[in-house]
């Protein structure tokens, strides 16, 4: 007959000696648990760690929103300078020279777990923690246009060759002379001046007239020809094989308004007011200052800024019977327009282009071609910028 201690012993050793099968589960899932808290610090290292580099992403959309602000930027400082012009209020650019564009992307993270054996609640913990910024510096250098910049830039005329080859390049003849050129071969353009408008010669707008239609046949062309002393000489051709009888016709009456040799084919193109044979054409072109200051002048402005002599007497004071010929025009208002290509605020009224306006939109964008034309000299040398490295 077995005792009572001999009893007890076995139900001791069953309790705190958990057996096989029990053991194995429970470790199994503390396995299970480790593990997965193992798996999510590391899904989180490697998904903050590869963001990777930022800058390839921000190349498309940063160069579409600089250069629209710049485009836009360039506008409207263009006509407030015109407008400024028609108040005698001096123009002033300012370029924008460099734009650096600095970004930095911090992160951080935190991890922590504890995984007991046996826990009275049945709660294994783990923790993790991150941080992330992003920082966007961008460093924009801005250039005032002044002093031999902008002597070259604005007051000095644009060469010849550069305003034929805008013409040879699609844009219209008569629009790019009737801004660009003061005279041709003594036929004199339309004037603007502090005391009004004068008209133009007839002649010469009978000469612009002639230059469109001669361009939409394709008989004009112009051409660089470098001498063995690569001295250039420009020539413009007047074709006179395969076109129509209409264009040999204009050809010839454009030869006798400028006064050029009937026979000849090529003719020399020269600065000047005047040629000095007959197989020159000379072109007194305008400089920048003088195309925005006609343009200034076609400006409408309140009455009263006029009468009370604030501004210049413009388009206005010219002869209704000479018929001067329109740029472009610039609209004005108390109120801020709803429907602009480009607008500017100045004396308290707004002045504006209006987007339904097509030939006064292609002056204007002409008139900013013909800027990049200008000879800007060397350029100085920009500031430096010094961008530490994060």
């Amino acid at each position: 007959m077995n005792q009572p201690g001999d009893r007890l012993l076995p139900t001791i050793a069953r309790e705190d000696h958990p057996t096989g099968p029990e053991l194995t589960t429970d470790r199994a899932g503390n396995s299970r648990r480790k593990s997965f808290a193992i798996a999510l610090l590391a899904a989180t290292v490697l998904g903050l760690a590869g963001c990777g580099s930022i800058g390839p992403g921000t190349v498309a959309r940063d160069r579409y929103d600089y250069s629209s602000s710049i485009s836009e930027s360039w506008k409207r400082q263009t006509l407030l300078n015109i407008v400024k012009l028609r108040y005698l209020d001096p123009p002033i650019f300012v370029d924008v020279g460099q734009i650096v564009a600095g970004y930095s992307l911090e992160t951080g993270l935190t991890a922590g777990a504890s995984f007991p054996e046996t826990s009275t609640f049945g709660g294994d913990t783990a923790t993790v923690g991150g941080s992330v910024r992003f920082t966007d510096r961008p460093t924009v250098t801005y250039v005032p246009l002044t002093g031999n910049q902008f002597v070259k830039a604005l007051m000095t005329p644009l060469p010849p060759e550069s305003v034929f080859f805008m013409i040879q390049s699609g844009w219209p003849a008569d629009g790019v002379l009737l801004a660009a050129a003061a005279s041709l071969n003594g036929l004199k353009n339309q004037e603007t001046s502090i005391s009004g408008v004068v008209p133009p010669d007839p002649q010469f707008m009978r000469a612009l007239e002639l230059l469109r239609n001669i361009q939409r046949s394709g008989a004009i062309s112009l051409r660089v020809k470098q001498d063995a002393n690569r001295q250039q000489t420009s020539l413009l051709t007047l074709r006179g094989q395969n076109v129509g009888e209409t264009t040999l016709e204009e050809a010839r009456e454009l030869r006798r308004l400028l006064r050029l040799d009937p026979e000849a084919a090529e003719f020399t193109l020269v600065f000047g007011g005047t040629a000095a044979h007959d197989k020159e054409l000379a072109v007194l072109t305008r400089s920048i200052l003088q195309i925005m200051t006609t343009m200034a002048g076609q400006a409408e402005v309140p009455a009263e800024d006029v009468a009370e002599g604030r501004a210049t007497p413009g388009l206005s004071s010219a002869d209704s019977a000479a018929k001067p010929r329109v740029l472009l025009r610039i609209q004005s208002s108390r109120s801020k327009p709803a429907d602009a290509s480009v607008a500017v605020r100045y004396r308290n009224n707004w002045f504006w282009i209006d987007d339904r306006d097509l030939p006064s939109k292609r002056a204007f964008a002409l008139m900013l071609m013909l800027f990049t034309l200008a000879d800007t000299g060397s350029k100085e040398p920009l500031p430096l910028s010094t961008i530490p490295a994060q």
